[in-house]
């Protein structure tokens, strides 16, 4: 494979992707399911903006930041999955550098961002359930929007220097990537250079977002654990741990495969490659595909609207 040809880097024309290694023979069966799995995520997505955007009864907090988690869900979906369904089915293998540089930035920057959502989620649902009355005060659409940016602005902000550190290092001969997609942690592996500033930048993004991120879901609902454990009716403490259990599911299908993912990168030389290359994909596109399936079930303005647009009628 030919080196581009800049005096200032010795960077390849492009990388191959080998998909899922380990299990060459199965990978155009296993592009089924996940196939499957991203045509929800598309679809259950673009049908809760759709309805949000809508109905304007549902221009509220917790609609607003639905907005941009399911906005979230469908650029970190859709910057994976159409490139690994074309390497499972198709064999399209190889992937262009910029393009994998391009695609390192989409992961690592929209999971921030899901991430920083997740929290203002959470600290939605702390002010709605322990402040109710002040809840509309407090959390206003102006409040929402700079919270959304703030989150945006984070990830864009954190992930940024991988992409420019990457690109100013020389690359190895073999070019080749032992999964679906371009990460970060994979693309340095084929470095021939000295990676440990990256290495510790990359541990360092990762643990102030999550910890970050973590510490705030975490006092928020214990805040929101002792109010509700305080509430004199059954059936209210039952509807705050309803809504509050949906959120904490969502929360576990995003960090559990993640951190996964990320400490098998660094820590886990003797986790099985599949296992690895697995979690990696799925965390991908799980939640993604959870999401929309969550909240469309148990938020009942959701749910009915979607009825009503299935069935012509009225739920």
């Amino acid at each position: 494979m030919m080196l581009a040809s800049d005096n200032n880097s010795s960077h390849p024309v492009s990388f191959i992707l080998l998909g899922i290694p380990g299990l060459e023979h199965s990978q155009f069966w296993i592009a089924f399911p996940l196939g499957a799995m991203y045509v929800v995520a598309i679809v259950g997505n673009i049908t809760i903006l759709h309805i949000i955007r809508t109905d304007h009864t549902l221009h509220e907090p917790m609609y607003l930041f639905l907005v941009m988690l399911a906005t979230t869900d469908l650029v970190l979906s859709s910057s994976t999955q159409p490139k690994m369904l074309a390497i499972l089915w198709f064999h399209d293998h190889e992937i262009e550098y910029h393009a994998c540089l391009i695609q390192v930035f989409f992961i690592h920057a929209f999971s921030s961002v899901e991430s920083g959502v997740l929290m203002t989620m959470a600290l939605d649902r702390y002010v709605a359930i322990c402040f109710p009355l002040r809840h509309p005060n407090i959390l206003t659409p102006s409040v929402v929007g700079k919270l959304g940016a703030v989150v945006m602005v984070r990830g864009l902000l954190w992930v940024s220097p991988f992409c420019f550190m990457v690109s100013r290092m020389p690359f190895c001969p073999n070019k080749v990537i032992p999964q679906s997609y371009c990460e970060h942690m994979a693309v340095l592996k084929l470095v021939c250079a000295d990676t440990t500033i990256n290495r510790a930048y990359g541990l360092f993004v990762a643990f102030s977002v999550v910890g970050f991120d973590t510490i705030v879901i975490s006092i928020s609902y214990v805040m929101i654990l002792r109010t509700v454990l305080g509430l004199p009716s059954g059936e209210a403490r039952l509807k705050a741990f309803g809504t509050c259990a949906s959120h904490i599911c969502v929360i576990l299908a995003l960090y559990v495969p993640a951190l996964f993912t990320f400490l098998t990168h660094r820590f886990g030389h003797h986790v099985p490659r599949v296992v690895h290359i697995m979690f990696a994909n799925l965390y991908l596109l799980v939640p993604p595909m959870l999401n929309p399936i969550i909240y469309g079930v148990r938020t009942k303005q959701i749910r009915d609207r979607v009825i009503q647009g299935c069935c012509g009628k009225d739920p």
